[in-house]
């Protein structure tokens, strides 16, 4: 398990709603964010809580919560901010992704 703070950030607010969700499910305040083949524009992110760190994540904290990627994910999004954001349209985690070359209108799918 590796920690490298500069490849992956999680938003203070998206920390905070994790500790939310985490807290109502019984489980450890830890975001798993994945990026599968898929969506509109090629490939999608996933987002899921996770009980426990893998072997090859990369792992990132803010306020005592973490954001873990596997190591074949975070090539797709490396230097990518993970935030929270909540608006008329709803509520989402929000990907920041430096890498992706084009998005689709709702958020969650990219391409390079």
């Amino acid at each position: 398990m590796a920690t490298a703070i500069s490849d992956i950030a999680l938003t203070p607010a998206a920390a905070a709603r994790v500790a939310t969700i985490a807290e109502r499910q019984n489980k450890p305040a830890i975001l798993r964010l994945s990026v599968e083949g898929g969506g509109c524009s090629g490939f999608q992110y996933r987002f899921g809580l996770a009980d426990a760190p893998d072997s090859d994540d990369v792992v990132t904290e803010t306020d005592g919560v973490r954001l873990v990627v596997d190591s074949i994910s975070l090539d797709l999004v490396r230097g990518a901010e993970v935030d929270y954001v909540e608006s008329l349209g709803g509520a989402a985690f929000r990907v920041t992704n430096p890498n992706a070359a084009s998005g689709c209108g709702c958020g969650t799918s990219f391409s390079i």
